[in-house]
């Protein structure tokens, strides 16, 4: 994928797959997403205050996991800077929770056993409830704080429907929302509820995008 987008500004904007060069920096832009978010606060909070280290940990060992499996990493650059990234299991190489054990390994040396575990656990939940045999899972998506609420999510999300298009079997994409702010933004992307969903002491929205029928 290298899709140049012109928009009404004639902004310089490209969405590509990541390189191996990319992680990096998209690590942080992901770290810096999902600091707040409901789900890690659930798993990787604890008495220890190693809350960042432990984000940290999971972030990179997460990215590691995609870039070996070939899972589907796309950047969204202004120019040639970052300003955004997505990443997804596509329907025939999945990175499930069937974890390959070097990845249980690591993960574990980094976030600890006990949120390694609930982390499996949560995919498993949120897999289970998908109504869809193959499809993509949107696993993370982030904007670079400084670009947000410009659009950019907007082109990212084309980015990441051109990538359901590539993969003929897939039957849509899936999501795992856990703030009002998101679920509206889904929502406005052509995402649908399919169903609310606890885990652990958060609540959810697990919301699909399907494969255009025309």
């Amino acid at each position: 994928m290298s899709e140049v987008i012109r928009d009404k500004k004639n902004l310089d904007i490209k969405a590509a797959y990541l390189s191996g060069e990319d992680l990096k920096l998209a690590a942080s832009l992901l770290y810096q997403a999902y600091h707040d978010d409901p789900v890690f606060l659930e798993i990787f909070s604890n008495e220890n205050n190693d809350y960042e280290q432990k984000l940290r940990a999971a972030i990179r060992e997460e990215l590691s996991a995609f870039w070996h499996a070939k899972q589907p990493m796309v950047g969204l650059y202004l120019g040639e800077a970052m300003v955004g990234v997505a990443c997804l299991n596509s329907p025939d190489e999945s990175v499930s929770s069937e974890r390959f054990w070097h990845w249980r390994l690591k993960m574990m040396l980094g976030a600890g056993y006990f949120s390694t575990k609930q982390m499996i656990e949560k995919e498993k939940t949120v897999l289970a409830a998908v109504p869809m045999k193959k499809f993509h899972m949107l696993a993370f998506i982030a904007i670079h704080p400084l670009h947000q609420h410009h659009g950019f999510g907007h082109y990212l999300m084309a980015a990441v429907n051109t990538i359901l298009e590539e993969h003929s079997a897939s039957e849509g994409v899936a999501v795992y929302a856990t703030t009002k702010k998101y679920q509206q933004f889904f929502k406005e992307v052509d995402y649908e509820l399919v169903k609310e969903l606890s885990i652990g002491n958060v609540s959810g929205s697990l919301m699909i995008h399907y494969r255009s029928k025309s």
